[in-house]
């Protein structure tokens, strides 16, 4: 395993992150029985990506400089 990516594109981070998350919603007392954490995780994980590829021809459209 020697290949990178950027954190945001971690199944495990977003997993972890959506099981904090209604972890503490629960202990808040917001009931969470039904939910679906993986389609969460999974759901969240398509968003960032197609907001990072926004962004990403965003910021190549609005360059000053070429690529070489």
């Amino acid at each position: 395993m020697n290949e990178t990516k950027p954190w945001y594109l971690s199944r495990t981070i977003w997993a972890s992150m959506v099981t904090i998350a209604a972890t503490a919603a629960s202990m808040m007392g917001y009931p969470l029985g039904d939910i679906d954490s993986a389609a969460v995780s999974e759901g969240l994980l398509q968003a960032i990506t197609a907001i990072s590829g926004l962004i990403a021809i965003f910021g190549r459209v609005n360059a000053r400089s070429r690529i070489q």
